[in-house]
């Protein structure tokens, strides 16, 4: 994990946004928040290839550092939203330059390279789609 703590007493700011957007998932999670408030089910859908651990953990993690707010309704079956808070929703920027980064690197690099990241492409071997767009080994049981 990165140090947060440049030198005794001062906070690193790089590495504290790092900490926060942790993992490939929160970011393309307040990707998703940055269009609106969601519901779990449709997070679960745009965010390809996430489990359903890993999407609930997420969000709960975002919620306790105060990027993501979760609203309860007292319904039956129950419904659940989420939607960034305008701490998050700060985030908009940083989420619009990795986009753009992303896009030139793509631009810039041979379409070999960048359709290994597409993210849904099939797994060569066994057909079946993964969230990364990564070829990977499926073991038939």
């Amino acid at each position: 994990m990165a140090e947060i703590q440049s030198n005794q007493n001062e906070i690193c700011p790089c590495a504290l946004t790092i900490s926060l957007l942790s993992s490939k998932w929160k970011i393309l999670i307040i990707r998703d928040l940055l269009k609106g408030t969601q519901r779990y089910t449709d997070l679960k859908h745009s965010v390809i290839g996430i489990s359903q651990k890993m999407l609930t953990q997420s969000l709960k993690e975002m919620e306790s550092d105060g990027l993501v707010n979760r609203k309860v309704y007292p319904e039956v079956p129950p419904r659940v939203e989420y939607s960034l808070t305008a701490t998050g929703k700060t985030l908009r920027p940083v989420i619009g330059a990795l986009n753009d980064w992303g896009t030139q690197f793509i631009k810039n690099n041979p379409a070999d390279r960048s359709e290994e990241r597409r993210v849904g492409k099939e797994c060569v071997s066994c057909q079946r789609t993964n969230g990364c767009g990564r070829p990977r080994m499926h073991v038939n049981k």
